[in-house]
């Protein structure tokens, strides 16, 4: 909205010219969603104490027993917050933008569904009823993508200048596998005060990064990496960085407040969006390897249970782990913080080795 009314307002007020700028949106959008939210967290905190309730998952250490109760589905918040923003500070015109949108709501959606059963029936959706829904908008999302953009179907091999191999309509199962995946493996992350988000906030700012370079052409072309006309996208990676400080604020250990599946799954799916839409969804393995290690952890578990007849950790997904090992919960979540940052950094080097 701001973008477009500065082309009119630029004539009475020349400051105006600097909201063509991406860099300059991309910082006060950061800031308005961060001020949005401290603005109106507590407002929403009051709402979420007294609808929105959680119950500790069965799946979890005794010690979780102390969080029943507690207000959930901040995700709800962020995604407002995240709505109202791009709806302020992106171009409306670019079709990249409503895609965006729909995958991060829609995901939203499913997430809300499964929170409010799990609250008022005190069961969520069936797993295969919420893996279809998944499926369903991932698949939209990608079929988008290839008939209502300029998107090209190459995949991008970190490392090599000229791997890049053309998947076709191949793209489509490719990018819901990338999406979903990614989806569920920030809510498997989503077990402790803090690290889901904290764990999201340096990859949020890598691919928002990665996504301004991929849409300056000149920088792209200087780093070897595609054009992919990102801009707004990195637009929306910083709104999605500030909302993300703002949620951290109240749910830092101890929480005062959960996000839900309703924000895990948006986040997750959002983050695997911009990772595609900027071409380079191969760095997710080493950006978000967390989240990876998370989902092989509950896979090796189920595996070595099943095979095995006996498991190979105390209890996943493997932060549980090492919280059914004497860790603070505070040290797992700080320590799995600082591995994400490490892997987001490692991330943005390998851009430069090509």
């Amino acid at each position: 909205m701001i973008y477009h009314l500065s082309y009119y307002l630029k004539f009475y007020w020349p400051f105006f010219n600097v909201m063509h700028y991406v860099s300059v949106r991309a910082v006060a959008s950061l800031l308005s969603s961060l001020f949005c939210f401290l603005l109106g967290g507590d407002y929403f905190l009051a709402i979420s104490q007294r609808f929105f309730r959680s119950k500790a998952r069965e799946s979890t250490p005794e010690s979780h027993r102390a969080k029943d109760s507690m207000p959930t589905m901040g995700g709800v918040f962020i995604l407002a917050i995240v709505l109202i923003n791009t709806l302020l500070w992106c171009d409306l015109a670019n079709m990249q933008v409503w895609i965006f949108l729909f995958c991060i709501m829609g995901f939203g959606m499913v997430g809300f569904w499964d929170d409010w059963n799990k609250i008022h029936a005190q069961k969520g959706i069936s797993s295969g009823t919420k893996f279809k829904l998944q499926l369903l908008i991932a698949s939209l999302v990608a079929v988008g993508l290839l008939f209502f953009t300029p998107f090209s179907t190459e995949l991008i091999f970190p490392f090599f200048k000229h791997c890049r191999p053309d998947l076709g309509f191949f793209f489509v199962p490719w990018a819901v596998f990338i999406i979903v995946g990614c989806s569920n493996a920030v809510n498997l992350t989503d077990g402790l005060d803090g690290l889901a988000i904290g764990s999201l906030l340096p990859n949020f700012a890598t691919f928002a990064l990665i996504c301004y370079l991929a849409g300056h052409y000149g920088l792209a072309h200087y780093l070897h990496i595609p054009f992919a006309g990102t801009a707004e996208i990195a637009i929306i990676g910083a709104i999605l960085i500030g909302s993300s400080l703002g949620f951290l604020w109240y749910n830092t250990y101890p929480a005062q407040i959960f996000m839900g599946d309703v924000g895990s799954l948006a986040l997750g799916a959002g983050l695997a969006l911009m990772a595609i839409m900027a071409k380079q969804e191969l760095l997710l393995a080493i950006s978000g390897g967390l989240f990876v290690l998370e989902t092989v952890s509950v896979i090796l578990q189920v595996l070595s249970v099943r095979h095995f007849g006996r498991r190979m950790f105390k209890m996943a997904p493997i932060h549980h782990h090492f919280e059914l090992m004497g860790w603070p919960e505070s040290r797992i979540t700080t320590r799995f913080g600082i591995i994400s940052l490490v892997l987001c950094l490692l991330t943005l080097i390998t851009l430069k080795l090509r």
